[in-house]
C-alpha cells in the first residue's frame, strides 16, 4: 500500500508539475506576473517567496496551480501574509496581450504532450516496438478469407496509419462488425484487401482471425524518436477514442478511473510487472502509465468546457475575433459554474473508485 500511494505521488505529480511549469514558464516568459505556484490542493504545508511568486507544497497530492495576477480575480493582495518585501515582476494576465495569454493558456497542455514524448522515448529505448505484422492467421476466418498471410505487415486500416500491432489489436476489439479496408506490405510490395470481422457467440465479440501477431523490433537512435513520436500518437488516439465512446454511452461509469483508481492502476501495474517481469520491466511500466496520464491531461484540458484550458482558450478566440475581450464579471460566472460541475463530477468518480474497491 505504501509503495503504491508513493509511486501514485510520483507519477501524478510529474504529470501535474510539468502541466503547471508550461503555464508558468511561458505566462513569465510573456512578462506576466505569476502570483503561486503550487504542487498539491489544500492546506499548505510550506511555501517560500521568490521574486514576488509565492511557491507551495500543498497537503492532497490531487492536483496543482499556478496562479496569475488578475486571472479570476486572483491578485497580489493575496501575499500580503506571508511578510515579503519582493517586488512583483511582470504585469497582470489581463494586461497581457490576447496572444501571449493564448500561448500561457495553452502551454500547459502542451507540456504534458512534451513529457509524454520524452518519457515514450525513453521508453522506445528500452523496450523496442512491436511492429505490425501479422502471426497466425486462423483457417477458415476473416482474415484468411480476405487472403492476409503470416508475415503481412499491416500499414493502415481505412484511413487509420498503423504502426504497433497493438493498434489492430485495438482497432479489432472496437469493431462492430463494420467492414475494414487493410493496406499491408507483403515482400516489400503494397496491397489493399477487404476484411469482413466474424462474430463469435461465446465471447459476443467480431474477431479478424490474427493471433501471435507483432514483430519485435530494437530501435535505433534515430527510430526511438520515431517510434517515441508514434506512442504519443496511440495515446491519443486511445484517448479519442474513449471519450467518443464515453460521450456515446458505449461505457459505464466503472470504466472511469479518478486518483483513487488511477492509483489502485499504478499499485496493480507495478506488482504484476514486478512478479512476473522483474523490476527494470515495472519501470517501464510506470514510464508507460506517466504517457497515458500526460495525454490524457492534455487532451482533456483541451476541451473547450468550461473552467478548462480549452474552455479559456475559446473566450480569447471569441475575443480575437471581437477584437476585444468578453466581459470578465460574464466569463468568470461560466468558469465557475464550470467548476462546480467539474467538483461534483470529482466527487462522484472518487466516490465510484473506492466503492469499487471495497467490493
Amino acid at each position: 500500500m505504501i509503495r503504491t500511494i508513493i509511486l501514485f505521488i510520483i507519477i501524478f505529480g510529474l504529470v501535474v508539475i510539468s502541466h503547471e511549469m508550461g503555464h508558468f514558464l511561458i505566462g513569465r516568459r510573456n512578462g506576466i506576473r505569476v502570483v503561486e505556484f503550487s504542487v498539491g490542493m489544500g492546506p499548505t504545508l510550506f511555501s517560500f517567496m521568490k521574486h514576488g511568486t509565492k511557491y507551495s507544497l500543498k497537503l492532497l497530492p490531487l492536483g496543482g496551480a499556478c496562479m496569475f495576477d488578475g486571472e479570476d480575480g486572483v491578485e497580489r493582495e493575496q501575499q500580503k501574509d506571508s511578510g515579503s518585501v519582493d517586488a512583483p515582476e511582470g504585469i497582470a494576465f489581463t494586461e497581457a496581450g490576447v496572444w501571449s495569454r493564448i500561448a500561457t493558456v495553452f502551454a500547459g497542455p502542451f507540456f504534458n504532450f512534451i513529457l509524454a514524448f520524452v518519457m515514450a522515448v525513453i521508453l522506445s529505448a528500452f523496450s523496442g516496438a512491436d511492429l505490425p505484422t501479422v502471426g497466425t492467421v486462423q483457417e477458415g476466418s476473416a482474415a484468411a478469407q480476405a487472403g492476409l498471410q503470416a508475415g503481412d505487415v499491416i500499414t493502415k486500416i481505412g484511413r487509420e496509419p498503423i504502426h504497433f500491432y497493438r493498434e489492430v489489436s485495438m482497432i479489432s476489439a472496437l469493431n462492430k462488425g463494420e467492414i475494414m479496408e487493410i493496406t499491408y506490405r507483403r515482400n516489400g510490395e503494397k496491397a489493399v484487401t477487404t476484411l469482413v470481422p466474424q462474430y463469435d457467440e461465446t465471447d459476443k465479440r467480431y474477431y479478424m482471425g490474427i493471433t501471435n501477431g507483432g514483430e519485435y523490433l530494437k530501435c535505433n537512435p534515430l527510430q526511438v524518436f520515431q517510434y517515441g513520436f508514434y506512442e504519443v500518437e496511440y495515446w491519443v488516439k486511445i484517448t479519442y477514442k474513449s471519450l467518443r465512446m464515453l460521450v456515446m454511452g458505449q461505457v459505464s461509469k466503472d470504466d472511469v478511473s479518478g486518483p483513487v483508481g488511477i492509483a489502485q492502476l499504478v499499485g496493480e501495474s507495478y506488482d504484476t510487472a514486478e512478479e512476473n517481469y522483474g523490476t527494470p520491466y515495472a519501470i517501464l511500466t510506470m514510464l508507460e502509465i506517466v504517457v497515458l496520464l500526460s495525454v490524457n491531461l492534455g487532451i482533456m484540458n483541451l476541451l473547450p468546457l468550461p473552467a478548462l484550458d480549452g474552455g479559456r482558450l475559446v473566450f480569447m478566440f471569441v475575443e480575437v475575433l471581437r477584437g476585444k475581450p468578453v466581459p470578465p464579471e460574464k466569463e468568470g460566472m461560466v468558469h465557475f459554474a464550470g467548476l462546480v460541475v467539474l467538483m461534483v463530477l470529482m466527487v462522484f468518480i472518487m466516490y465510484n473508485d473506492i466503492m469499487r474497491l471495497v467490493r
